[in-house]
């Protein structure tokens, strides 16, 4: 009796620790699935095919810019509300369009797993649905690919390189995987590139003076300069007196952005090779580094004759934005 009792007092003391102890429990979320840049759209297929389905067509499959064939900025994958359910609400990316008397226009994150983005769009008529979708578009896309980037970076940063060569000639540093290896190394320019089916992927880094750029009236052609003039030192073509530079077909796109902390430009174009039948996508980013007085220019660019590119030029992207310019035994 009296090691009866003992058990029960163990027990209502254990009973008691565990309800002192607990609190809000997290809810498991499995982790999301998917191809990146891949969306998928939870519609009813007859909406799919009407107004509704086309403005969405026109907002999440637009054109990548800078591509030399058309490319969507994302690969839309469409399934009915009824399928979906269990392994198909672990989506990265998901929008959900419904027409119901509710009308709605938000964004839900990490809603069935994690990490995830869900843009929700609801409404009682075409006209509703679609003015609601015109509004929560850009927003959806931008978090979408800010998902998208970090779920590149996470792959990629598995296996990165140990390369010290962007320190040492710059004082920055990347998340560059280590499948990377630097090609050329000079007095502040490092190339580095990948092979890849039928081609490579590269990344340059150099330096150009802090007062570079000064004219905003001659913004573009100044880039297109500098870009015509490094790719003639450093990048030839297959042949002599052939080299990378800007094709003039195509007027580059310029965006302000942000990068490593930093005010920058973003351009996007198309390169080719002097003299030579040769193309494909850049991403350039120059970069305001007041501190070191200079403007750090980053860029990627990929050659894979008939082949898509969307996906390479975001891995570039996914790895350019992982500038780090914190304090390094670097130059400065």
């Amino acid at each position: 009796m009296k090691k009866f009792g003992t058990l029960c007092s163990a027990i209502l003391v254990m009973v008691l620790w565990s309800c002192k102890d607990s609190g809000p429990k997290q809810r498991f979320l499995p982790p999301s699935t998917g191809g990146v840049n891949s969306l998928m759209v939870v519609m009813d297929t007859e909406l799919w095919r009407s107004d509704v389905g086309d403005n969405i067509r026109e907002h999440f499959a637009a054109q990548v810019l800078g591509l030399p064939q058309p490319e969507p900025i994302f690969t839309i994958v469409q399934i009915p509300p009824k399928v979906f359910k269990t392994t198909t609400t672990y989506s990265r990316s998901i929008l959900y369009v419904e027409q119901d008397s509710s009308s709605l226009a938000h964004i839900k994150t990490d809603a069935y797993a994690k990490p995830q983005k869900v843009a929700v769009v609801t409404g009682p008529t075409h006209e509703i649905l679609n003015r609601n979708l015109d509004s929560l578009a850009p927003k959806a896309i931008e978090a979408f690919k800010q998902l998208e980037l970090s779920e590149t970076q996470n792959r990629f940063e598995r296996s990165l390189s140990k390369d010290k060569s962007l320190e040492e000639e710059f004082g920055i540093s990347m998340k560059v995987p280590s499948l990377y290896k630097v090609g050329k190394r000079d007095n502040k320019f490092v190339w580095m590139d990948i092979q890849i089916p039928k081609g490579t992927m590269n990344i340059i880094a150099y330096e150009m003076p802090e007062n570079s750029f000064s004219n905003d009236s001659t913004f573009v052609d100044d880039i297109v300069k500098m870009r015509d003039s490094i790719g003639k030192k450093y990048v030839p073509g297959p042949y002599e007196d052939t080299y990378m530079k800007t094709e003039m077909a195509f007027a580059p796109y310029v965006f302000p952005t942000e990068i490593g902390g930093k005010k920058a430009a973003e351009v996007r174009g198309i390169w080719d090779i002097q003299g030579y039948p040769m193309a494909g996508p850049f991403l350039t980013y120059i970069i305001n580094d007041d501190e070191h007085h200079r403007k750090m220019i980053l860029e990627g660019f990929t050659f894979a004759p008939s082949t898509e590119k969307r996906d390479y030029m975001f891995e570039l992207e996914a790895i350019l934005r992982t500038v780090d310019f914190s304090p390094t035994s670097g130059s400065e």
